[in-house]
């Protein structure tokens, strides 16, 4: 008898068949596109400014932005004496350590004093050790902090409040990526959830 050559048995064809599923459900995988990831903090990917700092920690070294490549680094100026937005910016901060978990070794959060007439090392210590230690505080001098807001594009003046002063200033929070480059700024108003959110994305 001759076989014609589509001649195959029936279990033969639910092999084909369910091998050609299998491959075509593969194929439609691949061809899945990713959905990218929305930062919700000010993409500043390219920025122009925020390239490098040189400013002295409050164990006398100078620490550098260039150090800390292979972390994600979390920027913030503010002062000791601040009633509200610094003190809330540091809790955040100890809040995104707590939920990025494993991760957070790969994050440091640096506390930049625009107040360096009052802000002395011992109370630097002090305060943002009260936070979390892992936070670094930076302190130079009156000019160094100049320069460095001006290359930061931060904005603090004091002002006078009866026999003592305050100070208003910029209260974004920046975020480096692993190559030590300026990629986000986040809002004050923003939750720990968007900041765990973004550095995570910038992790991946």
């Amino acid at each position: 008898m001759t076989t014609h050559p589509m001649d195959v048995s029936p279990a033969l064809n639910r092999r084909t068949w369910l091998t050609m599923t299998a491959w075509s459900a593969m194929i439609l995988v691949g061809c899945e596109k990713r959905v990218p990831y929305s930062f919700k903090g000010l993409d500043l990917t390219g920025a122009i400014f925020g390239r490098s700092f040189s400013m002295t920690d409050i164990d006398g070294k100078v620490r550098t932005l260039s150090e800390f490549k292979g972390s994600i680094v979390m920027l913030f100026f503010g002062f000791t004496q601040c009633p509200d937005v610094c003190p809330t910016a540091l809790g955040r901060a100890t809040e995104v350590i707590r939920l990025l978990g494993d991760d957070a070794r790969k994050l440091q959060p640096i506390f930049v004093t625009i107040d360096p007439e009052r802000d002395t090392e011992i109370l630097l210590r002090s305060y943002v050790g009260a936070f979390d230690k892992r936070i670094i505080a930076l302190r130079g001098s009156t000019a160094a902090t100049a320069e460095m807001a001006k290359e930061f594009k931060v904005f603090y003046q004091k002002v006078v409040t009866g026999k003592s002063y305050t100070m208003d200033h910029t209260t974004l929070t920046y975020i480096f990526d692993t190559h030590g480059l300026l990629r986000l700024a986040m809002k004050h108003e923003q939750s720990a959830a968007d900041f765990s959110g973004d550095i995570k994305a910038l992790l991946a």
